[in-house]
């Protein structure tokens, strides 16, 4: 489908096409499930962040993972198929928006997809709906999620890995500098939503320091965040692979570090995990914080009378 895809539109660093899919909500499964249904209106994300995951997504579509940020698809826009979809959707399950690309990332401007979908779920009652994402431009749609949330439970996750201007570009390229972030936290926190700042994924050596953590937890709090949390950068092949030359160029003391950390697999050691666990701990209770909890799963049936 992706070879397939119409050219939309093109700019300098990026191109656009179609991807037309056969449903636009994803059902979860698997051990560590948080949500219970996942929607990602892009493949690719033109960020550009580094240690991006989600770089694997282009490999699914037999394309290089270097292109994950300038050759970015669009699903096809069908609001009877999504209306169809959401018949799925029982009182009480999670949809989680970008799970795997930002769903608020510069294509939302010219495709609007999010703004649909969201519009499609009016008049739904007792979901939890959960949007991630390092955009300002959620705020656009802050009056939808402020109507869905009189009947379902609404949370919106803002990344923010550094509050370092530097730092941030160099590490996110091309995504709002945090500063904007922080200023659409204030907003939506200023609408009564449910907001929370995600500080991950945590760079060891680069972001993992306390000072840095404690920057972002006391920004947070200051826009009226509710709640904070990070965990450690991960990295699959397909991020190691534009991670490690991108380190390599831009902080080589570190490279021979990394690769002694990361050289066994894609995860950090448990360890360095509870040492992290720890120190976010520590910052987010000086700051009046709430972890995020995995309370996001489904309510027991007793419990949807709170979203009627």
């Amino acid at each position: 489908m992706a070879a397939e895809g119409t050219l939309l539109d093109a700019k300098r660093r990026v191109a656009y096409f179609e991807l037309a899919g056969k449903s636009l909500l994803n059902r979860c499964s698997g051990k560590r499930q948080i949500f219970d249904w996942t929607v990602n209106p892009y493949r690719g994300c033109e960020y550009g962040c580094r240690y991006c995951y989600a770089r694997y997504t282009h490999e699914f579509m037999e394309l290089p993972v270097e292109e994950f940020e300038t050759r970015i698809f669009a699903k096809t826009w069908d609001e009877a198929m999504w209306r169809r979809d959401l018949r799925q959707v029982k009182p009480g399950d999670t949809v989680a928006f970008g799970t795997a690309t930002d769903c608020y990332q510069p294509a939302e401007r010219r495709y609007g997809l999010m703004r649909k979908m969201l519009e499609g779920l009016a008049g739904r009652i007792g979901m939890r709906i959960g949007i991630t994402t390092k955009s300002d431009l959620v705020t656009r749609d802050a009056d939808l999620l402020v109507e869905l949330a009189r009947r379902n439970r609404v949370r919106v996750f803002i990344t923010v890995t550094t509050m370092n201007a530097d730092l941030a570009r160099r590490t996110e390229a091309f995504a709002p500098m945090p500063e904007l972030r922080m200023g659409a936290i204030a907003e939506l926190a200023r609408r009564g939503l449910d907001v929370g700042v995600s500080a991950s994924p945590v760079l060891p050596w680069l972001t993992d320091r306390e000072e840095s953590l404690e920057a972002v937890a006391r920004a947070a709090r200051a826009a009226g965040a509710k709640t904070f949390h990070a965990n450690p950068l991960f990295l699959r092949d397909s991020a190691w692979a534009v991670f490690l030359p991108w380190l390599q160029r831009e902080f080589p003391h570190l490279a021979r570090r990394y690769r002694e950390r990361y050289g066994r697999g894609a995860y950090v050691e448990t360890a360095y995990r509870d040492w992290l666990r720890e120190r976010v701990e520590r910052v987010r209770t000086r700051h009046g914080l709430d972890s995020r909890t995995d309370d996001f799963r489904s309510p027991r049936p007793e419990q949807l009378s709170l979203f009627a």
